[in-house]
């Protein structure tokens, strides 16, 4: 087999970067879409070339011609419809998060193992030119032993509205939707011990903020001002069996003085920034150096992101690459992030066991 064929499931805004991507790509054949609005998969179809319009999605997955698919809708379908298309023998790239759930991310991981095809978890900030250079340098030993970190990601006014603001599809705020990525970050550099506890907060006093309209953000389709039962903030302390430890905070909405990303690693041989930009801190000669690594990215670039991501994919359903962002992955995180909203609910240190 020379060119995957590929099929894109939900084509909202995310997709945008998915389908670009494969279009870019030689080794592909945009062969199909499916939306719940018709015309919206019309309009993507025509935009970035691809075969044809599915009216179903048993009509997608049916198709002969499409070995693999990204899916791209709401968080609330992501297990359903990965699990259809193990079923139906496609290779699987799904949006992060994994799942809604613990019992989601576990029943997929088994749906991975009865069909023998791939799944990888959207964590495309794996994939930028930044975070591909610093897990080298891990792999490598620069670091030693990653025993801490910090994730970071607060936007100050950044509640997006519609499905995002609505817990039912969603699963959450913003620690579902965008603490995810520092998280898994952090996580992925840390060589992706066993977290064993989890204590955390979250509030829910600011809502979306509509009556804010001097400072502009992204608002997705449905937005509703009047409609938002998901978290502003969340802040969390994880332990690991091998003894590490992360903090993370995120936020949609917080009276911050700027919004912040911080991705950071410390070893006992040196640590590392990943975000805002790529630097190291280490020691030679009894000497602290800070160290800035000469590459074209040093903070994440979403095109080359997701293009990184797209290509690794069709590579792996090609059988010529490793994984990167396995299930096993997705719903390890999934734990922890299951974890933050429990040990949040019930006021009290949560064990992952």
């Amino acid at each position: 087999m020379s060119r995957l064929g590929v099929g894109v499931i939900g084509v909202g805004s995310i997709a945008d970067m998915h389908l670009a991507a494969y279009a870019a790509n030689p080794r592909v054949r945009l062969v199909g879409v499916y939306d719940l609005n018709a015309e919206r998969g019309a309009q993507k179809a025509a935009t970035f070339g691809v075969s044809r319009v599915h009216p179903t999605l048993d009509s997608l997955l049916a198709d002969p011609e499409i070995d693999a698919v990204s899916i791209c809708t709401w968080n609330d379908s992501h297990a359903e419809i990965a699990t259809a298309a193990l079923d139906a023998g496609k290779h699987v790239l799904v949006e992060k998060p994994l799942s809604r759930t613990v019992a989601e991310a576990e029943a997929l991981v088994a749906a991975v193992e009865r069909n023998d095809r791939h799944l990888e978890v959207g964590f495309v900030r794996r994939f930028g030119a930044n975070a591909r250079v610093l897990k080298s340098f891990v792999d490598d030993g620069m670091l030693g032993h990653v025993y801490h970190a910090r994730a970071t990601n607060i936007r100050r006014l950044g509640n997006p509205g519609g499905w995002f603001a609505d817990s039912q599809r969603s699963g959450g705020g913003p620690l579902i939707d965008i603490g995810v990525h520092v998280l898994d970050l952090c996580w992925y550099f840390m060589g992706t011990p066993r977290a064993v506890t989890v204590s955390a907060v979250t509030h829910s006093l600011l809502g979306n903020r509509a009556n804010v309209t001097s400072l502009s953000r992204y608002k997705v389709a449905d937005y509703d001002p009047s409609r938002s039962d998901v978290e502003d903030f969340a802040a969390a302390l994880v332990r690991f069996d091998n003894g590490a430890s992360l903090t993370l905070e995120t936020s949609y909405s917080l009276h911050a003085l700027e919004d912040r990303l911080e991705v950071a690693v410390f070893g006992d041989r040196g640590g590392a920034e990943l975000e805002p930009k790529l630097r190291i801190a280490t020691e030679r000669a009894d000497t602290v150096l800070n160290v800035d690594p000469q590459i074209d990215h040093l903070s994440f670039d979403f095109a080359e992101g997701f293009a990184t991501e797209i290509a690794h994919f069709v590579a792996l359903c090609l059988g010529e690459a490793e994984e990167v962002a396995p299930v096993r992955h997705g719903a390890e995180v999934m734990r922890m992030l299951s974890g933050v909203y429990e040990s949040a609910r019930t006021g009290r240190e949560i064990r992952l066991d």
